[in-house]
């Protein structure tokens, strides 16, 4: 058994790598974060040369709690010598790929990181008052125990398969987390499907209709979204992605919550405008002399089921608006459809102290922690696996340092970090 700790996270994404960074500025709190990859990575699958985060670079691992953190952008800027660049460039939103850049840069500079541990278990152990983990070096299959008054899951969110492509999964229909990896086999295809239309989708969309323009060959782009939609960015509106909102969501039923999350759509499953834009410019420079596209977009359209054909794969679709069936045959199939959050397995050894709710969700108060039986002292947190009680804000970027750092003031049991009261201009709820 390693020593104890007061904190240790179980996966190493933005999240954790946040609350991995925040508290390494704290005199006296121990931490450690394990990771089963060998290294730092974040959608390896999507990081498509000139895609952009759809959050502005302040919200990076640390400053909307700790601007003066080292581990801020600025801070990787200035490490790298690239702050006058990025002065002179004028960028308010960072590329994917630099963003990855620099929370590798975070996760390799910090010693509480430790990649290549898989955890296979975690249980209470009454007499010590501790959770202890279990977890497996990858390369070399032994196991070490550690012990820890706190634990945060940190374990990220699992792409989603519709049900009715989980039987042709492979090489034809796959989903867009693995686009960059298969990309080379999409170029001869003569017919592409793109299913979904939130950001993923748009970005994969706009790759493939720039790369295939002139080729003869089709790109389809399908959702059953009411319309190919931008996200909501006007600056009220940004405000549902403030602690003020999530304050208020807290007080609303579950059952008002689980009806308001999916009417927000607009608010954390479109596209940028600004992706959106680069498609029509595509699709309007290909329309010049009267030349043909090439490429069907369809919103309201609901795949029910498919099935591979002849060597194709045939979609059987639902116009939702017009209520009529038809079948698209396709060479290839992106699923972008999104990611949900999931429960590890290694939870297993505890999920009889966990109070789940009516769905089999957690059950998660103000400062992130879950709900345990009362025999468990220690504090079991989440991050990124809450929208149900938290809102919309739940995986957004740039409420992750907030979130952080309310987890590190919670575990250590006074304020570490200052928060403030009013983040928002709006007024969301009667008090």
């Amino acid at each position: 058994m390693s020593r104890s700790y007061d904190l240790l996270g179980v996966g190493l994404g933005p999240f954790n790598l946040s609350l991995a960074a925040l508290a390494a500025e704290v005199p006296g709190v121990s931490a450690a974060f394990l990771d089963e990859k060998p290294e730092f990575s974040w959608h390896p699958g999507l990081l498509i040369e000139g895609t952009t985060l759809q959050v502005p670079f302040l919200a990076d691992l640390v400053t909307m709690a700790d601007p003066t953190s080292r581990w801020s952008f600025l801070s990787y800027l200035r490490e790298h010598d690239r702050l006058f660049p990025f002065y002179f460039a004028e960028k308010f939103h960072i590329s994917r790929r630099e963003y990855e850049h620099y929370c590798r840069w975070v996760a390799d500079s910090l010693d509480s990181c430790r990649f290549g541990r898989r955890v296979t278990a975690v249980r209470w152990d009454s007499e010590q008052e501790l959770f202890l983990v279990r977890a497996e070096d990858v390369e070399t299959g032994q196991h070490q125990d550690f012990a820890a008054r706190n634990v945060v899951l940190g374990v990220g969110t699992g792409p989603v398969v519709p049900e009715a492509f989980r039987d042709v999964l492979g090489d034809e229909v796959f989903h867009a987390a693995e686009y960059l990896d298969r990309r080379e086999s999409l170029r001869a295809a003569g017919d592409v499907t793109v299913i979904g239309s939130g950001q993923s989708g748009a970005e994969v969309a706009l790759d493939l209709l720039s790369e295939r323009e002139g080729t003869g060959r089709r790109t389809r782009w399908l959702t059953r979204s009411p319309a190919f939609a931008p996200m909501e960015y006007s600056k009220l509106g940004l405000e549902h992605f403030t602690p003020d909102y999530t304050g208020y969501f807290r007080t609303l039923p579950q059952e008002t919550r689980d009806q308001v999350v999916p009417s927000q759509w607009q608010l954390y499953k479109a596209g940028s405008a600004g992706t959106l834009g680069a498609i029509h410019d595509v699709l309007y420079e290909r329309c010049v002399g009267g030349r043909e596209p090439d490429s069907t977009l369809m919103p309201n359209v609901a795949v029910t089921g498919a099935q591979r054909a002849a060597g194709r794969v045939e979609l059987r679709c639902h116009h939702t608006e017009q209520d009529r069936e038809f079948d698209v045959r396709t060479d290839k199939v992106v699923l972008a459809t999104g990611y949900t959050a999931r429960r590890p397995s290694f939870l297993d050894t505890m999920s009889d102290l966990v109070d789940w709710d009516g769905k089999g969700r957690y059950k998660v108060d103000d400062d992130y922690r879950v709900a345990l039986s009362a025999e468990v002292t220690g504090g079991l947190y989440v991050q990124n696996a809450e929208m149900h009680s938290h809102g919309v804000g739940a995986p957004d970027l740039g409420l992750g340092a907030h979130r952080a750092a309310s987890i590190v003031n919670s575990a250590s049991g006074r304020k570490v970090y200052r928060l403030p009261e009013r983040n928002s201009f709006t007024t969301f709820g009667v008090t």
